[in-house]
Formats: structure tokens, sequence, C-alpha cells
């Protein structure tokens, strides 16, 4: 079996502080806002893994369609001999871009769930000998610190969780992931493209509800942390594209007036009849956005591959 370490840089408590402050921040602004990360408790991300299954959820089918095309590509462009996985999870898709790195030496997966890095990481150090596996239990849009490992490096944030970032969030993460790395080193990048607005909003708005589920999980996890008393049934999910901004919105709109209770805050929060909580952005990405945001961030992006309707792309930038 190839090594495998497990670094924790997050304090213990560091996700019951990041929830307190979130939630106190969200449901005292105007308008009402939730950040995303919140929906991902185990069942949410059960929820998340049906909707990627779903006929209406094109990205990461269309994601996979690239990476099975490009993955040999990349290597070749990279020569990467350590491969960063920033929101890692399952690791799942990354094993096309693992496969296709022959000159791989270590793979730094980096998630805030350890089980899910524990998991994932000793079936990769079980399965390929040779490859060091060297996980990371940290938030990745705050500061972090990789381990001293061989260049070059190559940096991969897929799934287009990046759209979930507003642009002043964007340029801040950009800048960091460029700090982690010296010139030479890439960044791959998931980006979910604009399209027609139909086909955008039925993603996020599926027949069957289960992306409704998953927008209501949101209230269910604030109830079981905080003590709070949301009614996830007296909320309806709402699915919305911004032209403005070229974005999807995901709301929770409050049926009726009602007062929630959140305790371990010390917050009654009052909800108008039909006042929307924000759960969700999520961004598309038109190929000389992605360029300039890149460029901004002393990332010169040099590929620029697509599924086969055109529908999401990744990018491959060097640093300068």
């Amino acid at each position: 079996m190839s090594p495998f370490h497990l670094t924790r840089t997050l304090p213990g408590d560091a996700t019951e502080a990041a929830l307190r402050a979130d939630v106190h921040r969200g449901l005292t602004g105007r308008p009402k806002t939730l950040p995303p990360k919140w929906f991902y408790d185990a069942h949410g991300s059960d929820l998340f893994e049906r909707i990627t299954e779903l006929p209406e959820y094109y990205p990461t089918r269309a994601e996979r369609e690239i990476l099975l095309a490009r993955s040999g590509a990349i290597a070749a462009a990279t020569g990467a001999r350590t491969l960063v996985e920033l929101g890692s999870g399952s690791s799942d898709k990354t094993r096309h871009l693992l496969d296709a790195l022959t000159d791989l030496r270590t793979y730094v997966p980096v998630d805030v769930s350890g089980s899910a890095l524990t998991q994932a990481g000793q079936a990769l150090a079980a399965e390929r000998p040779g490859l060091d596996v060297h996980a990371l239990i940290a938030d990745f849009t705050a500061e972090l610190t990789l381990p001293d490992t061989p260049g070059p490096r190559l940096v991969a944030f897929l799934g287009g969780t990046i759209g979930n970032l507003l642009p002043a969030e964007r340029a801040a993460f950009l800048a960091a992931v460029r700090a982690l790395l010296t010139p030479g080193d890439a960044l791959l990048l998931g980006t979910d493209l604009v399209k027609d607005e139909e086909v955008l909003v039925r993603a996020y708005d599926d027949a069957a509800g289960v992306t409704a589920a998953f927008n209501k999980n949101v209230l269910t996890v604030i109830n079981r942390e905080l003590g709070a008393d949301f009614e996830p049934g007296a909320f309806d999910h709402v699915a919305l594209w911004d032209a403005g901004h070229e974005w999807i919105e995901m709301r929770l709109r409050s049926r009726t007036a009602q007062t929630v209770k959140v305790p371990a805050l010390g917050l009654a929060v009052d909800f108008a009849a039909g006042e929307e909580l924000r759960t969700e952005v999520s961004a598309k990405f038109r190929r000389e956005g992605v360029r300039a945001e890149l460029s901004a961030a002393a990332l010169d992006l040099t590929h620029w591959w697509t599924d086969g309707a055109g529908r999401f792309a990744l990018s491959l930038s060097v640093a300068r």
C-alpha cells in the first residue's frame, strides 16, 4: 500500500463556529442569506449525489465527459508530479486524472470532511502503489498551507463550485490559489457556461423535487445544530435566473408570516409572507470572462475544453 497521511488544519470546533457566524450574519442581513456549504451534512450529500444523476442536471455528466476525453492532454500540458484537489469529496471524478498523470507522485485531496477524506484517500493509496496520498482537512476558502510536495503542481477545482462564490470572493479565492503556486504550476478549473434560461432553471428545479429537498435541508441542519425551529414545509423552493449577473439563485420563500427562533444564537427571526431567503448563487461563465478573472490573479489561460454540447468547460491556466 502507498503512504497515506491525514493532516488537520482546522480546529476541532471550527465548523461549529463558522456555522454560528454564517447563520447569525445571514439571518440578520437584508436580504436574508445562507451560504450553500451548509447543505452538505450526510443527508444533504446523499441528496446531491441523487441530483447529479437526474436527467435535468447536466454539469456532472458534462464535466466527466471532458475529463474522459482530455485527461491525457491535461497530463501532457502540465507534467504534474503533484495533484492538489480542492473540495475533493469522494475523489471519484479525479480518478480519470490520476490514471492519465503518469508522472504523478503525490495526491493532496483537500476537504472539510475528515471521514470522506479518510475513506477516499485510503482506497486510493491501496489501489495505486507508488502514489503518496496526503489528505488535508481544511477550508479551501480560507488561508491554505500545502504540504511540501514535488513540482510541478496541478491544482484542480472541479464541479463548477467556483460559481458559488460572488465576484469579489472569486477574485480573493483565485489570488489565494495563485499564492500556492510557483511559475509554471497550473490550475484546472471547472466552470458551468451561460446557456438557455430554461435549461438552467430546470437543472436547479427538477421535476422529482430532489433539489427542493436539498435546498430545504439547510433548515434541517440549522434546527439540529443550533436548536432552531424552522418548519421546512413552511417554505417553497425557488430557482431563478438573474440575467444581469448571469447566475442562478436558489431561494426559500416563506409561505406565511412567521417567526423562527434560533436559541443557540439568541435570535428570533421574522419572515414576512413571500419573503425569500437566498441559499445559493451559482454563476455561469463565458470564456473571455474566465480568462479575465484568471489573468487578474496572474494565471494565464492556455487550454479551454468543453463537452460536445458546449454546456460546461474545463480550463487550464498556468501561473506566471
